[in-house]
Formats: C-alpha cells, structure tokens, sequence
C-alpha cells in the first residue's frame, strides 16, 4: 500500500529554497496514526487498513468507538479513515511522517470551506443580466430557468442538474500531484507546495500521488 496517513492543516507560509526561490508551502501536522483495524479477503471481503488520528476526550466520544480504538491499544480518536489496498501493517502499529520519505509528490484530501447558501453568480460565475439604464434591478438573477425543464424543453419541473443557487463549498476536495517541499520528522510535520483543501485545523488524508502528469514524472524518476 502507499504511503497514507491522516493529518492537521496548521497554516500557509513561505519556504525558501537553496536558490532563494520563494515558495508557498502548507504546513501540514500528520501522524502519528494508530492503525485502528485490518482488513482482510477471509474476513471482510477485500483488503484495507484503518488509520484512526487525533486523541479525543472519551466523554466526547461514543462507547462503540472507544471500544473499537482500544481494541489497538489507543485511548478515542478524533479522526478515522480506511485505506484500500495490500499492507503489511498490524493492529496497533504507530506511522508518523518518516513514511513519506523519498517522497515527491503527495496527493492531500480534505473538505473545503463551506460558503453557505450562494447565488448563481458567486456559484457558478453567471455573468448576470444588464446593468444599463431602464434594466430593472435583477442584475445578479440567473435569467431563464423553466425553458429548460426537460429534455425536450417543455415539462412541469426543472429540468435536474440545473446550475442555481444553493449551498456552496464543504464538499470532498483533492489537491493531486502537490509537491513535497520539506519534512520534519521530529515534529511530524510536511511542507506541501501550494494550498490544500479546507480551513486552518481541518483534518485531511496525505497519501502518495497516484498518477503524475510528464513533467512531475520525470522529476519524480530523476529524483
């Protein structure tokens, strides 16, 4: 399996380089993980690994989860995610983040910012209606929307998937091929180049990048 564990977003900052190029970095707090269960073909159907993350009151948790954690050998945990994949990891097993060393290329999931309920311009970018003298004052309106009910542009109802307003944001998001930019192993953090899903504290999953584009492929085998 590749190298995979759940982390904490603390914050953007810049890294220098050795040529003293500025770079915007992440910084992501990840690991220690416990490895919470272990997932087998006899047992369950398919292979997979649970990495559990983050300790947690136990009043805050539930029975059947403080169950379930002590069963590897951990008080509650906050965050949990399952892993598909063959591993050699048993239960209880600690990974911090020298399992990404070697390392150039991570691909970082988490849950964006939640934007709240938003209109058709702010969500899809509807340039919106006129703006010039005798237009009434409905600029940010989406326009037509019941001429395209059904496939045959007439019917009682919207036609479904009709871009209009609604709730924006909080939704799973990956950041693919992000460059590993430094590791700190002492204090379990990693500097990932650009931005990553979600707010300052929010949880995400590192796990290595799954499919390159030509360029990052080539750094990635010259390195």
């Amino acid at each position: 399996m590749t190298a995979a564990l759940i982390g904490t977003k603390i914050g953007m900052t810049r890294w220098f380089l050795e040529d003293g190029t500025n770079v915007p970095v992440t910084v992501i707090e990840v690991g220690p993980c416990v490895v919470t269960q272990v997932k087998t073909v006899e047992t369950d159907g398919y292979e997979a690994v649970q990495l559990g993350h983050g300790e947690l009151k136990p009043r805050r948790s539930t029975m059947p989860m403080i169950g379930h954690d002590h069963r590897a050998g951990s008080g509650p945990l906050r965050t949990h995610c399952e892993l598909r994949g063959e591993t050699d990891a048993e239960l209880g097993d600690r990974i911090d983040v020298s399992a990404f060393e070697g390392v150039m290329f991570v691909d970082v999931s988490g849950m964006s910012k939640g934007k709240g309920f938003q209109g058709s311009m702010k969500r899809h970018h509807f340039r919106g209606l006129e703006a010039s003298h005798g237009v009434k004052r409905r600029h940010r309106s989406p326009g037509s929307i019941n001429g395209h009910a059904t496939n045959l542009g007439t019917g009682p109802k919207l036609k479904k998937g009709k871009r209009m307003a609604g709730h924006m944001g909080h939704e799973k998001v990956t950041n693919r091929s992000a460059q590993v930019i430094s590791l700190d192993v002492e204090r379990n953090l990693i500097m990932v180049k650009g931005s990553v899903p979600g707010p300052i504290g929010a949880s995400v999953v590192v796990r290595e990048a799954v499919r390159l584009n030509k360029q990052k492929a080539r750094v990635a085998k010259a390195g």
